[in-house]
């Protein structure tokens, strides 16, 4: 028998790593797909129909495999119907929620001039958020990737910006959970912010007291003793997952936005 092949389906099969060691003009198209019969040689018309048994092999193997394939599906139908179940977890998880120590808040900037603030950044701000060292918030990698971006909001140049940093306590020391929410709300009361910063899913639950996730509440406009807020990620929690920047960026912007369009003369 022969093949014939043009250059195209030579090169077709050289990429495939399949090379054609018989001259063009002994080869034919229609057995191109015949390479499990060239072994068979010798009787070539006792072998001619044992050809069509040998796809007859692999359907039979198939629909051995499909047969255990349903089995697996039953054993997992099983669990879903304790999917129920697991709902009570969510009310256990926020309502359960670590002891924090709220400290007091701290200017961020404070030698920063006020005759050089920009009117459009508002009286001042507030950033809530989990510190791993509040007494030197703006430090290790958390620290600077939050004093970046305050900075890229121009808000280095602002004296009022404030920290109320969160602290779990270490390991093996007593503290009791208290509700930060009440405590939070008078501090809140007393700067009088243009705009409240929530950093992550632990300052947002100790401070709105709401459980949802975090994506939820960050779409979201919340009051803090009549003070706006807005919820985005923590620092620590974005050096983790860096292809959240970009969002936290956008609602760092959408509250940059909203004390300008409030501030006078804006």
């Amino acid at each position: 028998m022969s093949l014939h092949l043009d250059a195209r389906q030579r090169a077709m099969l050289q990429e495939m790593g399949v090379t054609v060691w018989a001259p063009a003009e002994a080869l034919t198209p229609t057995p191109a797909a015949d390479p499990v019969a060239i072994p068979a040689r010798g009787p070539r018309t006792a072998n001619a129909p044992a050809a069509p048994a040998a796809p007859a092999a692999p359907v039979v193997a198939a629909a051995a495999r499909t047969e255990p394939a349903p089995r697996p599906v039953r054993e997992r139908s099983a669990p879903a119907s304790a999917a129920p179940a697991a709902l009570p977890s969510a009310p256990q998880g926020g309502s359960a929620s670590p002891a924090l120590i709220l400290h007091a808040a701290q200017a961020l900037y404070p030698t920063a001039d006020p005759a050089q603030t920009p009117a459009e950044l508002g009286a001042g701000w507030l950033v809530v958020a989990e510190s791993l060292s509040p007494t030197e918030p703006l430090a290790g990698d958390a620290g600077r990737l939050l004093d970046n971006m305050l900075r890229a909001m121009r808000l280095h140049r602002h004296p009022r910006v404030y920290l109320a940093a969160l602290e779990r306590p270490q390991a093996g020391t007593a503290a009791e959970a208290i509700d930060i929410a009440p405590v939070l709300h008078d501090m809140v009361a007393a700067l009088r912010p243009a705009m409240v910063l929530v950093l992550g899913h632990v300052a947002a639950r100790a401070a709105l007291a709401r459980t949802e996730p975090l994506g939820r509440l960050r779409a979201e406009l919340h009051q803090l003793a009549g003070c706006p807020a807005i919820v985005t990620y923590d620092p620590a929690f974005l050096l983790r997952s860096q292809g959240n920047k970009a969002a936290a960026w956008a609602d760092l912007c959408r509250a940059l936005g909203l004390v300008q369009a409030a501030s006078p003369g804006t």
